[in-house]
């Protein structure tokens, strides 16, 4: 029979403030969640008309020649993996939101567990997103300097 240290089996209970904290948080996420989702849509109703704008930039400028086409292409696959990056930590937050509010109208601790992993999820890809963005912050600062220092050695 193994033993059980007094930490491993401590049961952490809830108190009337942090439940409330914790329901007003779900209220904000949810809200964010649904500017998210909107946030989502422009973006991807900016991207399916990229193309098209590039088209027309092109007829009014004809010194852009075909590169305002292909352009709108390019910048239409960028807009939608904005709108694919941007898709999942709104999709987490909602369901943190919605298990949250689940859990507390239902007094399930299994939903509220749920929620809190969604919540996890979330943070941890922005987390991971911003290690990545600073990253590539930091290459094109480096790339800035030894352009710098190779073209003043021209």
């Amino acid at each position: 029979m193994e033993e059980h240290s007094v930490i491993e089996s401590f049961e952490m209970k809830l108190s009337a403030s942090a439940k409330g904290f914790l329901k007003e948080t779900a209220k904000w996420a949810y809200f964010l969640s649904i500017l998210g989702y909107i946030g989502i849509g422009f973006i991807i109703f900016v991207a399916l008309f990229a193309g098209t704008l590039f088209s027309a930039m092109a007829k009014v400028n004809p010194a852009m020649g075909m590169m305002g086409s292909s352009f709108g292409f390019v910048m239409a696959f960028v807009y939608f993996l904005i709108a694919i990056l941007y898709f999942f930590p709104v999709y987490y937050l909602n369901k943190f939101a919605s298990n949250a509010k689940a859990a507390f109208q239902n007094n399930d601790s299994d939903a509220l567990t749920t929620s809190l992993e969604y919540l996890k999820s979330h943070y941890k890809y922005i987390g991971i997103m911003t290690l990545v963005v600073f990253s590539l912050y930091l290459l094109l600062f480096v790339g800035m300097i030894v352009a710098g220092i190779t073209s003043s050695a021209l």
